[in-house]
């Protein structure tokens, strides 16, 4: 998860002061309301919420992105460079979650050694589940950061047919040969589905998707977005919901669109679409989201879990009972962002010291 940039367009502040190179604040944008949106998910547990945004595909093509324009330095550099971002935080984090469940009786097998480089979906207590299922995310980024020398290089070599093709797995893995039903097959699953928004990132990176007629990518975009929507719903008996988390096909496609759209805009307006940042304060919270992401998304469960019990010692309060809308679910969103910017506040600077900068509160 590592920071989402793109050369050479005009950057705002990234402190609030002077503009930071490299910066694009339409990506650090969508980037922040990803995470807003992947929080109020798991508050709410909306099913339309991925229809309405697709953060995970919204994530996975602005790394894919940066991960591009890191590549023009040697792939092992790059690669150590995302393994060193990424890991101390999730250390960290991992202390806590490891350290609870163990206290609670858990005690795992070989795959601990899954908590150190996520690899595999790490092991976890029935009772922590909330807290570690979320770890998905590393871990296919992880694997996307790994393979992306050679997918580069595939793209580079044929770049629409390869972007194109990138679909192709997902289609295959759904209607062709199911996956494994184990770590490797989890793992697989998930690079399918947001292969696609990743390699649209080098599309996007490596100006190709800027050379593309608008009237054929538009077309193509509203037909993937399209399949998406018809096949969730269309399969919404079979999976018991419409939410694109529970269906990759329809995840897959629906990103797909989505995604292309959110970038293609980028490249035909440019700049013309920074303007929500231009507002001080919320260029500034922008700005904490993109450099505080690991945190926010590995400690966003924690907080939502943790208010639940802090709401119930408020109800013993009588004025609190009267004046609060302790059941509300609103409210419990309003303390798990409380408990959100306390985390970041407590273990936000591990990502500065990862990236090997000078440790702050608050960036």
């Amino acid at each position: 998860m590592g920071a989402h940039r793109k050369g050479a367009p005009r950057t705002a502040p990234a402190d609030g002061g002077s503009p930071a190179p490299g910066r694009d604040r339409y990506f650090d944008t969508l980037r922040a309301l990803a995470l807003v949106r992947v929080v109020a998910y798991h508050a709410f547990g909306w099913p339309w919420a991925g229809l309405l945004f697709p953060s995970m595909g919204v994530m996975f093509g602005l790394a894919g992105t940066l991960m591009a324009r890191s590549l023009r330095r040697p792939a092992a550099t790059v690669v150590r460079s995302r393994l060193r971002r990424l890991l101390p935080p999730f250390w960290c984090w991992g202390l806590f979650v490891v350290g609870a469940m163990l206290a609670r009786g858990w005690m795992p097998g070989w795959q601990i050694v899954y908590w150190v480089v996520p690899l595999g979906d790490p092991p976890g207590s029935a009772w922590g589940e909330q807290a570690w299922e979320i770890l998905w995310y590393l871990r296919t980024y992880l694997w996307f950061v790994l393979l992306s020398p050679l997918l580069l290089r595939l793209f580079r070599r044929a770049p629409v047919p390869v972007l194109l093709l990138s679909l192709a797995p997902i289609v295959v893995l759904q209607f062709l040969r199911q996956p494994p039903d184990d770590r490797f097959g989890t793992g697989l699953l998930d690079l399918a589905t947001y292969l696609f928004c990743w390699v649209l990132g080098f599309a996007h990176r490596d100006g190709v998707l800027g050379r593309l007629r608008p009237v054929p990518v538009v077309v193509l975009s509203l037909a993937a977005l399209v399949c998406g929507a018809w096949y969730a719903f269309a399969h919404r008996a079979e999976y018991g919901t419409y939410d694109l988390d529970d269906i990759p096909l329809a995840q897959a496609f629906w990103s797909a669109g989505f995604v292309t759209l959110l970038m293609y805009a980028k490249t035909r307006l440019g700049s013309g679409l920074s303007g929500p940042v231009r507002l001080r304060r919320l260029d500034r919270l922008v700005s904490v989201f993109n450099a505080r992401a690991v945190t926010i998304y590995l400690w966003h469960e924690l907080a939502l879990v943790l208010a639940v019990p802090l709401i119930d010692r408020l109800w013993d309060v009588p004025a609190f009972e009267a004046y609060l809308p302790l059941d509300s679910q609103w409210f419990l969103l309003g303390v798990g962002w409380v408990l959100i910017a306390l985390f970041v506040l407590l273990f936000g600077w591990v990502e500065d010291v990862a990236a090997r900068k000078r440790p702050r509160l608050l960036p």
